[in-house]
C-alpha cells in the first residue's frame, strides 16, 4: 500500500509540475509584457520552483565528456566493462593519461541515490586515474528472477570488480560502502588474492558508528530491526520490471535525509525563488542542478538494507570481529599491505567524527606508515567528495597516497 500510495500521489503531482512549467514558461515569453512587471515576475519564479520541486526524475547521465588538464582538454570516453543484474562497472578514461596511471576503483554508496552523485569525484579524480565506478542499479527495475541482493553479494561484487580490473587497483569507498570495501580488502588479503587493493581510502564511513553517534545513527539504534521491516519496507508496484521485489523505497531515504535538514533546503529553494525573481539564471541554475540529482533516488533490495541497519549501525559486526561473510567471519588482520587512508569531514552530520578513523585501529597487522588520517576543516558529508574543498583540499591527498603506494606500473608502454 505504501508504494501505491506513493505512486498515486506522484503521478498527481507530475501533472500539477506540468500545468506549473507551462505557466511558468508562459509568463516568462517575451511576447507576455505581464512577465515584466508587477505581480508577473514573482508568480513565473514562484511556478518555476514548484514544478522544480515536484517534477520527477529517473537516472540522471553522468554526462562527463571531457576534462581539462593544464590548460587542455582532452575528451573522455565511458563503458561498461562489466555488466550484473545489481549494478555495472563502468570505465571512465581519456588520452590525456601517461602509461602507467594508476587505476581507481571509485566505490558509489547503495544509499538511495544514483552513482552519478559521485560525478564531481569521477571528473577531479580523472585527472591523474583511470577511474572506475560501481554504478548500482534501481532495485525496483530489476526482477525478481535475478535473485536477491543482500550484503554478501555486495562483498562479491566488489571482489569480482577488482578482480576485473587487475592487480594493483586502488579503491575509494565514500560514505555506506567503507564497511563492504574494508571487508572485501580483508578477505582479499586473508587469501593473499592477487589481486586486492594496493590502497583503501575510506570518506566518511560508518565502520564503527560506536564513535560520535549523528542522528542517523540514533534512528538506527532507538527501534528494533522488526520496526524497520514493518514500517519501512514495501514491494514494488506490478508498473515496474521489479514488481513483486521487496525494496527499501528511495523516496523514504529522500525524504528521511530531507527532514534532517529541512531548514536549509527551504532556505535553498528560497534563495533559487529570489535568483530568479531577480533574473540572475546562473545562480538559480546552481541550486536546480543540485536538486535534480539529490532527488533522482533509486531502491534498495530489503535484504541489502536490513542487513546494514543490523550490522553496520546496531549490532556493530565488523569492529567487534563478528561479521561474517559467506560462512566465514572477516579477519580485518587479513589487512598487511593495502594502505589505508581515513577521511573525515568536520562538520559531518551523518557519519561523526572517529567513525571512519576506527578503521585505521582495527587493522592490527598494517604497518603504521601504511595508515593515514585526514580531518578535512569546516566540511560537510557533502562536501567531502564534491565541491571546491574535494576539489583542493582532499583530492590533492588522496593523490599523494595512491602515488606513494604505487606498486608498478599498470599499462604497459608499447
Amino acid at each position: 500500500m505504501l508504494y501505491n500510495a506513493y505512486e498515486l500521489q506522484r503521478t498527481m503531482l507530475n501533472g500539477a509540475a506540468a500545468w506549473a512549467s507551462v505557466g511558468a514558461e508562459m509568463l516568462t515569453n517575451p511576447a507576455m509584457p505581464m512577465g515584466y512587471f508587477g505581480f508577473g515576475p514573482i508568480m513565473a519564479s514562484a511556478l518555476d520552483v514548484f514544478a522544480h520541486a515536484t517534477m520527477a526524475r529517473g537516472k540522471p547521465d553522468f554526462d562527463i565528456e571531457e576534462i581539462e588538464i593544464d590548460g587542455k582538454k582532452h575528451s573522455v570516453t565511458e563503458s561498461i566493462i562489466l555488466h550484473r543484474p545489481f549494478g555495472n562497472l563502468v570505465r571512465f578514461d581519456h588520452d590525456g593519461l601517461p602509461a602507467n596511471a594508476p587505476k581507481l576503483l571509485i566505490v558509489a554508496p547503495m544509499s538511495g541515490h544514483f552513482a552519478t552523485l559521485l560525478r564531481g569525484t569521477v571528473t577531479r579524480m580523472l585527472q591523474s586515474c583511470e577511474v572506475y565506478i560501481t554504478d548500482w542499479a534501481d532495485a525496483k527495475i530489476v526482477p525478481t528472477a535475478s535473485g536477491r541482493f543482500d550484503l554478501d553479494d555486495y562483498i562479491d561484487y566488489l571482489i569480482d570488480f577488482l578482480r576485473h580490473i587487475g592487480p594493483g587497483t586502488h579503491m575509494l569507498a565514500v560514505c555506506q560502502p567503507s564497511v563492504p570495501a574494508f571487508a572485501a580488502a580483508a578477505v582479499m588479503g586473508k587469501h593473499e588474492d592477487p589481486c586486492r587493493p594496493a590502497t583503501l581510502t575510506m570518506m566518511g564511513g560508518p565502520i564503527d558508528t560506536r564513535e560520535a553517534p549523528t542522528s542517523v545513527n540514533d534512528v538506527a539504534m532507538n527501534q528494533p530491526l522488526s520496526w524497520f521491516e514493518n514500517n519501512v519496507i514495501a514491494t514494488v508496484p506490478l508498473t515496474y520490471p521489479g514488481a513483486g521485489r521487496r525494496v527499501y523505497p528511495g523516496f523514504l531515504q529522500l525524504a528521511g535525509f530531507m527532514a534532517m535538514n529541512l531548514g536549509n533546503h527551504m532556505i535553498s529553494h528560497y534563495g533559487m525563488f529570489k535568483h530568479l525573481v531577480e533574473g540572475d539564471e546562473d545562480g538559480a541554475a546552481a541550486t536546480k542542478a543540485f536538486y535534480d540529482e539529490y532527488r533522482s533516488v533509486c531502491d534498495l533490495t530489503a535484504e541489502f538494507y536490513l542487513q546494514t541497519v543490523e550490522h553496520v549501525f546496531q549490532r556493530h559486526s565488523l569492529p567487534k570481529g563478528e561479521f561474517v561473510h559467506r560462512g566465514e567471519v572477516i579477519d580485518l588482520a587479513g589487512i598487511r599491505d593495502t594502505a589505508l587512508l581515513a577521511v573525515e569531514g568536520e562538520k559531518d552530520d551523518i557519519s561523526g567524527i572517529g567513525q571512519t578513523r576506527a578503521a585505521l585501529h582495527l587493522a592490527p597487522k598494517l604497518p603504521d606508515e601504511q595508515k593515514k588520517y585526514f580531518l578535512a576543516e569546516g566540511v560537510g558529508h557533502y562536501g567531502i567528495f564534491n565541491g571546491s574543498k574535494w576539489r583542493n583540499l582532499i583530492a590533492p591527498v588522496l593523490e599523494d597516497w595512491i602515488r606513494r603506494h604505487q606498486k608498478k606500473p599498470l599499462k604497459i608502454v608499447a
